[in-house]
């Protein structure tokens, strides 16, 4: 696919990626199997932060979190549009990762 962004700095000096054409646009509503079918596009894919040089596997189970977990369920608005877009441009978002983190999930899948 043929994507259309680009990394810039923000006033902070952050990284930040502009998509500069929307792969969902002009949609009432959200269709997360449409946006975990496009996400399948990036299974067994590696991506590599910037920052750190850790490399970040997508696996098979992304899509699915993705697109369908308790938290995406819950957006609405400006936010679900912004997810639903960012799925086109999930490498870019990896390689500008920041500020490594890690916490176990303790909640329980349903």
């Amino acid at each position: 696919m043929d994507k259309k962004v680009d990394i810039i700095k923000d006033a902070d000096g952050k990284n930040i990626v502009v998509i500069n054409d929307l792969r969902f646009k002009g949609r009432r509503s959200v269709d997360w199997n449409v946006v975990e079918d496009c996400l399948k596009e990036y299974i067994g894919e590696y991506a590599e932060i910037t920052e750190t040089s850790d490399v970040v596997y997508i696996g098979a189970d992304f899509p699915d979190e993705f697109a369908h977990s308790k938290d995406t369920k819950e957006l609405r608005g400006a936010n679900m549009y912004a997810k639903e877009n960012s799925s086109s441009i999930i490498r870019e978002m990896i390689e500008i990762a920041t500020n490594k983190t890690f916490a176990e999930n303790y909640a329980k899948r349903t």
